[in-house]
């Protein structure tokens, strides 16, 4: 008995043999089906092995605002070694013809040796006839094109200045028959039925595999006697930053590494004593003068620790074991290892006898309990830890060390200004991370892709 199909396999059965490699919007307009009809009609024919379907991926380059501003109006180098071309000009001259990209422009020169100072003067001394990137942008333009098709040597200089290119991964799908497909009767009668064909499978209501790591880790803290604290996903900068001694003026608080909330500020941080001492803090080892106002603004959260270190100053506890799970912010390019939110754990130990060798010990126990055995701890800097270790665990599929959590023990000047006396015992890291491991992802936004395939045959028991 000739197997019996679905009107939507058998138009798109008759599409391939006609056109034998298709994507699913290819397949939209030869089938006249929609795409929830190609999309479900391409997961039956697979189930039944009469489809084959390959994914690739396309590096697609186009040029950020900085690339056009130079793809419009030269390079920012170009456009110096142009001005100087009809003689010597001041620092100050050149400062108001180049705006913005003054600094830039003089220091890839002086690098590259195309000029000369002299008193308050610029001269030159030569002019290439094409500067690197400049060939790279005039052929991107206002297109976008296929990473492949770009000269590769060219284009990495630019792919180094910031806001100058925008990289953007392109997934594709490719849909083919298979042997047996390609030869198989498609039959005309709606009223037989196959009784010897497969039944279909059913796939029941999961959770996320990323929702099981979160609920397996927070598990372990509870059966290690840790209790979860909660807090805001926004948070003053007072907290986020102040309290664990960054600076005002380092890197990690400018809008390129952290989203503030437009236009608001925090009517209370902490109190009257808590601003004073955290102040005082920062006047005398940071040496600068600290402004309440930067304290005030308000950010989306950019780690957990914010929460915790405010839970020790509200409640000064002499010895505690807590820790605190959710999604953090921070504003990177999203790539196959970095997301602009993701979720972190932190665990925090307060005692009189907390040492670094209970922090390296606590962390053998919960990295055992997670199933990864292979561990080290190496030195490293934290801002607000010292002692800081960094955890690296060894990765048998990738067959090297790689780098999990963070963790030491808080420096005197992030609690002795908020009234904490005992030694704090800190460490967090990304839940993403684990998750990689667990499932053998090599891209984090695999997460996030909603693949229903992938979704379907993850073990939940790893």
């Amino acid at each position: 008995m000739s197997q019996v199909f679905h009107d939507i396999e058998k138009k798109i059965i008759t599409s391939l043999r006609d056109n034998p490699k298709q994507s699913p919007e290819t397949l939209e307009q030869s089938t006249q089906l929609s795409p929830d009809q190609i999309r479900r009609g391409i997961e039956w024919l697979k189930l039944k092995d009469l489809a084959i379907v390959t994914e690739s991926k396309t590096s697609i380059i186009s040029l950020g605002k900085n690339g056009i501003e130079s793809f419009q109006k030269g390079l920012p180098e170009r456009r110096l070694l142009d001005l100087l071309k009809t003689g010597p000009k001041k620092l100050s001259d050149l400062q108001k013809e180049l705006g913005s990209v003054f600094g830039p422009s003089i220091g890839l020169a002086r690098k590259n040796n195309w000029i000369e100072a002299s008193s308050d003067q610029i001269s030159l001394k030569t002019s290439p006839l094409e500067l690197p990137g400049e060939k790279t942008l005039q052929f991107i333009g206002n297109e976008k094109l296929s990473k492949d098709k770009i000269d590769n040597d060219d284009l990495s200089g630019l792919l180094k200045r910031p806001d100058f290119i925008i990289e953007d991964i392109v997934k594709t799908k490719d849909i083919v028959l298979s042997d047996s497909a390609k030869t198989i009767k498609l039959s005309d009668s709606s009223g037989e039925i196959d009784v010897e064909a497969k039944v279909p499978k059913i796939f029941v209501a999961r959770t996320h595999p990323l929702k099981d790591t979160i609920d397996e880790i927070r598990e372990i803290f509870v059966t290690l006697g840790f209790s979860e604290i909660l807090g805001n996903m926004t948070q003053s900068s007072f907290w986020n930053f102040d309290a664990l001694f960054t600076p005002q003026d380092h890197p990690a608080r400018e809008l390129q590494d952290t989203f503030y909330l437009d236009k608001i500020s925090a009517k209370k941080i902490g109190t009257p004593e808590q601003i004073r001492n955290v102040s005082e803090s920062h006047k005398k080892n940071w040496r600068y003068q600290w402004d309440i106002n930067e304290a005030r603004k308000m950010v989306l959260r950019t780690h957990t620790t914010c929460v915790t270190i405010k839970h020790l100053a509200e409640n000064k506890p002499d010895e505690a074991r807590i820790f605190s799970l959710g999604r953090v912010f921070r504003n990177e390019k999203v790539s196959y290892k970095h997301l602009v939110e993701f979720n972190q754990i932190e665990g925090i130990v307060v005692g009189k006898d907390a040492n670094l060798r209970n922090l390296m010990g606590i962390q053998r126990e919960f990295y055992k309990r997670i199933g990864i055995t292979k561990i080290k701890f190496w030195p490293t800097f934290f801002p607000y830890t010292e002692p800081s270790l960094q955890t690296m665990v060894y990765n048998e599929r990738l067959g090297k060390w790689i780098e999990l959590f963070g963790m030491g023990i808080f420096r005197p000047e992030v609690t002795k200004p908020l009234g904490i006396t005992k030694p704090v015992l800190a460490w967090g890291g990304g839940i993403e991370r684990i998750a990689m491991l667990k499932y053998g992802l090599d891209d984090v936004r695999e997460f996030y892709n909603n693949n229903l395939g992938w979704l379907r045959s993850a073990t939940k028991c790893r």
